[in-house]
């Protein structure tokens, strides 16, 4: 009857063990591009030297309790730590690409750091700086007004994200084509 016991124990251990491993967390929220690779060279056409326009962004595995997304595309090897070139909020949570050179309906743009509400490209002055699409999933929607800024995004999403990722690409001038 031990014995009987002891395999019963033992079947219902591996059982258990092979039913955790049968369950998987939910997969990470994930930004790309399919323009370039991440950590990759950003093409001239989504640059200040080429059209100027955002590149196509993919938006994957949204938490299902979200409410929103917000995106900030920034420098961040600028002179001061940072350089807004696009910030958006209230993105349907359901959006899974933003395509190139548009917005997703409903979504509000907030003012970069070129005091405009639209995308502004990578235009480094000298050397090649890095660039960041990070995405947010939050649980609720945001009230702010298209004159906000960065700061003022990060203040309204603090204590609301409840997932985040970023995508990075590089960029750097031709000699040529330098101001």
């Amino acid at each position: 009857m031990k014995l009987f016991h002891s395999i019963l124990i033992l079947f219902m251990f591996l059982g258990l063990l092979m039913i955790g491993q049968g369950t998987s967390e939910a997969a990470e929220l994930m930004i790309s591009s399919p323009a370039y690779e991440n950590n990759g060279s950003i093409p001239g056409k989504y640059t200040c030297d080429g059209a100027n326009i955002n590149p196509p962004l993919k938006i994957e595995n949204v938490p299902p309790q979200a409410k929103s997304l917000a995106l900030i595309f920034d420098d961040i090897d600028a002179p001061g730590g940072s350089y807004v070139h696009w910030i958006l909020w209230n993105i349907d949570p359901g959006t899974r690409e933003i395509k190139e050179n548009s917005l997703p309906e409903g979504t509000v743009q907030g003012t970069n750091d070129f005091k405009k509400q639209n995308y502004g490209g990578p235009c480094p002055p000298t050397r090649a700086h890095r660039y960041a699409f990070k995405v947010y999933a939050l649980d609720a929607r945001l009230d702010l007004s298209a004159d906000s800024r960065k700061a003022d995004l990060e203040k309204a999403i603090k204590g609301h994200v409840i997932a985040r990722s970023q995508w990075l690409g590089k960029f750097k001038r031709s000699k040529s084509s330098s101001k």
